[in-house]
């Protein structure tokens, strides 16, 4: 199946369901097909090659998903851009990908209208509103002036091996690749979460993530394959504000990452709400602590919480840990989702042993093509054993994984290595931490000195030795801190997840 065949049976199956909600607005399956089709007319008009790439700087979710399906359905390539930008990050990216038009929100306009010549492949901008004559311009109402009928010989042309999408990494580990998924990818990747998480038409997800974002594109895709609604709202300043929403409009599932659940936990009023029609709630986007989802779980008795693994380079997702095993495998990213097989290799590509640690290796229809005009970069993580995730794990004797680190996180200090995911782990379980992350900093005589960059609760003031008292009561002696830095927010992606190397770049 392609990727636009989701959008295509849905509005077929539901045409006047409510497929987007985002605050008072209300888009049925209906519409939102009816607003992609104009504007995948006006693409083929374009007469662009097929695999053209069409960018999309948009926080609204009727814009940014009608202009996606669009793009997918004149034959393109989609590349969701971080809305989190500069005119510098923006114009690498524009380059890299060589994007033919742009779809953009006037509130990002301004970096468009000084990068925009200087990017030589961009023949047009698509914008609501336009006020200059930067470049080739078009209003989107004056696209979307007549229904339209898409030419069917065209969508013929694109089979599952074509590539429909590009997603740029956070860039947390190094410069951001473009991830090259195509609609085989996407599509097992969709079936397979839809498997096992039971979703129906009958869901509706509470959507917090950015679709730019890997985990946030396969929500939008899930849901819109299974002919449910996404109630959106990806402004987490104010969680409460969430919570009415969640409350209000009767979802059925939430998504987040660890620090989207950590804000919920210590810093809303979750404890007033009660929400009767939450079936599931997803995480992924990095390791959740124990002590976390012990949390969640408590809060959530009845509500059926799925820890997941995976990466862009897979689609999105690689492994689950079922509901039922929280307890019983706590810290486990459980076992690879159907359609998946995960193996446990050394530097030779040899099975280590159970109980050893070894870098997760995938193999599946939704791994990557590989990254866009880096061949050399692809051929470091794509061999024939399949994709090297550059993530540390071991397994246990039921067959449950449990990451470790990733490599480029390991901390060298003396004559050890250490993940610093355990010592992070520890220090969460103090009853004044909110967050925490744990890098390794120069140091003359260990190499890597252990630092603690911690995040207090709301209302709780510690002292650095209280944290490394707490870390000497459970941990080696060569795993505590040698220094302990109070912060009152972490660095982050758009996304969520935790910049270490801004942390690094820092200093001691």
């Amino acid at each position: 199946m392609l990727v636009h065949d989701f959008l295509i049976n849905s509005a077929n199956r539901f045409p006047n369901k409510d497929a987007i909600i985002h605050g008072a607005k209300r888009y049925t399956y209906a519409e939102v097909l009816a607003e992609a089709n104009k504007l995948s007319c006006w693409l083929l008009e374009r007469n662009l090659d097929k695999g053209f790439r069409a960018a999309l700087l948009t926080d609204d979710p009727f814009e940014y998903i009608t202009s996606y399906f669009a793009i997918l359905l004149a034959g393109g390539i989609a590349v969701g851009l971080n809305t989190q930008t500069s005119e510098r990050t923006l114009k690498r990216v524009l380059n890299d990908c060589t994007a033919s038009v742009i779809f953009v929100h006037p509130k990002f306009k301004r970096y468009i209208d000084k990068t925009a010549p200087e990017i030589i492949s961009l023949q047009a901008i698509v914008i609501n509103n336009i006020d200059t004559d930067s470049m080739i311009s078009f209003e989107r109402s004056q696209i979307l002036g007549e229904p339209g009928q898409l030419d069917n010989d065209r969508l013929l042309e694109v089979q599952k091996t074509d590539l429909a999408q590009i997603i740029y990494t956070s860039g947390t580990t190094g410069e951001p690749k473009g991830v090259m998924l195509t609609h085989g990818n996407l599509s097992a990747n969709t079936e397979s979460i839809i498997e096992y998480l039971h979703l129906t038409s009958d869901d509706r997800i509470m959507a917090v993530l950015p679709f730019f974002y890997s985990y946030g594109n396969s929500v939008l895709l899930t849901h819109i394959a299974a002919g449910g609604s996404l109630v959106v709202n990806q402004n987490f300043l104010y969680p409460n504000v969430i919570l009415d929403e969640m409350a209000k409009e009767e979802v059925s599932g939430f998504s987040g990452v660890p620090s989207t659940f950590a804000i919920l936990l210590n810093r809303s009023a979750l404890k007033n709400y009660s929400f009767p029609a939450l079936r599931y709630i997803t995480q992924a986007g990095a390791a959740m602590s124990p002590s976390l989802a012990q949390r969640l779980q408590i809060v959530f008795p009845e509500v059926a919480i799925y820890i997941m693994y995976g990466q862009t380079e897979a689609s999105a997702r690689l492994s689950y840990l079922s509901p039922e095993d929280i307890q019983r495998k706590a810290g486990s990213i459980g076992k690879a989702i159907p359609g998946v097989t995960l193996k446990l290799l050394d530097k030779e590509g040899k099975h280590v042993s159970l109980g050893s640690t070894g870098e997760i290796v995938a193999q599946g229809a939704n791994v990557m093509a590989g990254y866009w005009g880096k061949p050399e970069e692809t051929a470091k993580v794509l061999k024939p054993e399949g994709l090297w995730t550059g993530d540390l794990a071991r397994m246990d004797d039921d067959g449950y994984l449990y990451i470790v680190s990733r490599k480029s996180d390991m901390i060298k200090t003396g004559s050890h290595r250490i993940a610093p995911k355990e010592i992070e782990e520890i220090i969460l379980e103090h009853e004044a931490v909110h967050e925490v992350a744990v890098v390794g900093n120069e140091d003359e005589i260990l190499g890597e000195a252990i630092k603690a960059y911690v995040v207090l609760k709301a209302d709780n003031k510690i002292k650095e030795r209280e944290i490394v008292v707490h870390c000497r009561k459970n941990l080696p002696a060569y795993k505590v801190p040698h220094q302990v830095e109070f912060l009152p927010e972490l660095p982050k992606t758009a996304t969520g997840k935790i910049q270490k190397k801004k942390l690094i770049a820092d200093g001691p």
